[in-house]
């Protein structure tokens, strides 16, 4: 595929650029060192708060340095991100009693389970056990699962994903096929929290998930990371975690109902919870360590408006030490993220290469993204350089190496004149940007750009389509699942020498394209009508 030169999309974006402007080249030799290197065994994994962050930040910081970047925080390259570490100390057990038949569900075998509350012991006992279906609370949707019943002290049992997340289409109360926050498994706890749950278990289901359940006893056994904040988070549940589908549907049954029935019945509106008479208790015992991960942070100061800021993202961590498979307990995350630090250091590069922007440019390596968007949702609250004075930009996690596409995946499709952008720059390439095809899996809240879209930054976040020069969309399509049944969030997610890196350098272009253009240019990207986040963005467009 041949890139057309970059003054014509820049034209088409309104950048007036010189007409013997051309798009440098993406160093390849940068992305395969920098993704290698963080991958190997020796990083351990990349999880924060740890000796593999202590090598992954330095490593970053020198790439960054070398790249020609400015340290980007006041005295360094890091922000401290403050976190606070909860592990498990001992094997705990969900117990079901009341029922045909009591229970007792195992750890990571059954269920996973856990706190947010920074306390050395949490217990639930004897709650009584309560379906709320896929436990929303939408006034402005006129749905409310928790309706009728006051939860408080009970352990609730919920769904994941939206009500319609069958639909074939993406319009509908909840969006249809397209998750919303709602469907989130965040915001599924965070709802029960307000509602005074002591207890909140997800049953889990791979296709509204996105995942299979190895994913979720990986991402949730062995340390896990929260914010260390005032209140040490007793608001929320003393209780949190996952059921395998099948241990939900032994729980169902001792309390003489079907899963499947209710699982129907709660897709209607005006479902109301449904008490199962049955009884629920489990025991957490916390090793708890405060300390401080890092973002890592460099810019390239603007010539002409340095005060204002063109963001790139994209998170260092993985999950460190995980549930081994085949003997291997290291979760390399090669590309998950590495990859796309090697896409920040690689952009860095060409920036330079390119000349000074108008605009600066901050590239920011993100802590803790595999624990909730912990480092970006800290930036975006604590922000080195003001929102207000802040562009847009664009995050990536995990870079196409699957080999080169005719189309690009856009995720969260909609949302912000900033597509408009992105479909210039591709059609140039000879693409086409079309919708994510699997929006039920919401994979626009699950990456660094949520954390900044919600407080009205727009951010770009796409990925290399499935329609593969080499193989068309049937071979896009089964390398995606390959990927996603047997490396995401496993030890198997390591470096190959065999990648093809050109989907990668392709969808490279488009980003500096995009850097460039908001960098060079003097207009501020705006939500579309209707979006969730134009509310806040045209606040700070009145303030500033």
């Amino acid at each position: 595929m041949i890139v057309r030169r970059l003054v014509l999309a820049a034209l088409l974006a309104g950048v007036a650029l010189p007409a013997t402007a051309a798009p440098p080249a993406i160093p390849l030799d940068t992305l395969k060192t920098v993704t290698k290197t963080l991958s190997q065994d020796s990083f351990e994994g990349r999880a924060p708060a740890t000796p593999g962050e202590d090598k992954t930040v330095a490593y970053i910081a020198e790439r960054f340095a070398a790249a020609g970047l400015k340290p980007g925080v006041r005295g360094g390259w890091y922000q401290p991100v403050p976190l606070v570490e909860l592990t498990l100390k001992n094997t705990p057990a969900i117990t079901v009693t009341g029922g045909r038949t009591p229970l007792s569900f195992a750890y990571k075998t059954d269920m996973v389970i856990g706190t947010y509350r920074v306390v050395p012991q949490v217990a639930v006992e004897s709650s009584d056990v309560v379906f709320v279906g896929y436990g929303i609370n939408a006034p402005e949707k006129g749905w409310n699962d928790y309706a009728g019943l006051d939860v408080k002290g009970k352990t609730v049992v919920i769904l994941v994903n939206d009500p319609d997340w069958q639909a074939r289409a993406t319009t509908g109360l909840f969006d249809g096929r397209a998750m919303t926050y709602y469907g989130r498994w965040t915001y599924k706890f965070e709802e029960a929290a307000r509602q005074g749950a002591a207890m909140a278990l997800i049953v889990h289901d791979t296709a509204p998930a996105a995942y299979g359940f190895n994913v979720v006893r990986s991402s949730w056994s062995g340390p896990q990371l929260e914010t260390d904040e005032k209140g040490d988070h007793l608001d929320q549940s003393a209780a949190v975690g996952w059921l395998t589908n099948e241990a939900a549907r032994k729980l169902f049954a001792s309390a003489g109902k079907d899963l499947d029935t209710l699982t129907a019945a709660a897709k209607v509106k005006g479902f109301r919870p449904v008490p199962l008479g049955l009884k629920a208790g489990v025991s957490l015992e916390n090793g708890i360590r405060r300390q401080a991960s890092r973002n890592v942070i460099g810019i390239i100061p603007g010539s002409t408006t340095p005060d204002e800021y063109v963001l790139y993202s994209a998170h260092w961590d993985h999950l460190g030490r995980c549930e081994p498979v085949n003997g291997d307990d290291i979760c390399n995350g090669a590309v998950d993220n590495a990859s796309g630090v090697a896409g920040l250091v690689a952009l860095a590069e060409a920036f330079r290469a390119g000349g000074p922007p108008k605009r600066s440019v901050v590239f920011l390596a993100l802590t803790a993204e595999e624990s909730g968007t912990l480092g970006s949702e800290y930036y975006a609250n604590n922000p080195v350089y003001p929102r207000a004075k802040t562009v847009g930009g664009a995050n990536m996690d995990s870079l196409n190496l699957l080999g080169d596409p005719r189309d690009i995946s856009l995720v969260g499709a909609g949302k912000s004149d900033l597509e408009g952008l992105l479909t210039r720059l591709a059609t140039a390439q000879g693409r086409v940007v079309k919708p994510e095809p699997t929006p039920e899996k919401g994979f626009y809240y699950r990456s660094d750009h949520f954390s900044f879209a919600k407080l009205g930054v727009p951010m770009i976040y796409f990925d290399g389509g499935d329609d593969l020069v080499k193989g068309g969309v049937a071979a896009g399509q089964k390398a995606k699942a390959a990927y996603e049944a047997t490396r995401y969030h496993a030890p198997s997610d390591e470096y190959d020498p065999e990648w093809d890196w050109s989907g990668a350098v392709h969808d490279l272009q488009l980003y500096y394209g995009i850097g460039r253009a908001l960098a060079d240019g003097g207009t501020w990207p705006k939500w579309n009508p209707g979006s969730e986040f134009r509310a806040v963005r045209d606040a700070s467009e009145a303030a500033r």
